[in-house]
């Protein structure tokens, strides 16, 4: 796996390019990045999501990053806030997306 960059695509069409290393810690999508098998997602660098809408796909992005910055730290870690309303569709989101 390289160290470039995958765009992940909302439901509603909104793109988002993260850093390979952070989209990987969601384990559906480096299940996709590291397979051999040939899926155009691996070749393009590009993940579409017909099930998650843009609101939530940013807020996942997000978390990509505060996940990847906090994993080994041994500061204490600020709390990632979720908008109330938003909550059970990120549930939903990051449950489907491994992470």
């Amino acid at each position: 796996m390289g160290h470039g960059y995958v765009t992940l695509v909302s439901a509603d069409g909104f793109e988002f390019v993260v850093d390979e290393e952070a989209a990987c810690v969601s384990k559906m999508i480096k299940s996709m990045m590291q397979s051999s098998g040939g899926f155009s997602e691996r070749r393009d660098n590009k993940i579409t999501f017909p099930e998650i809408s843009g609101k939530i796909l940013e807020k996942v992005c997000q978390y990509f990053y505060y996940k990847l910055q906090y994993t080994d730290s041994r500061d204490s870690v600020p709390e990632f806030k979720v908008p109330p309303e938003l909550a059970l569709e990120l549930l939903m989101a990051s449950n489907y997306l491994d992470c």
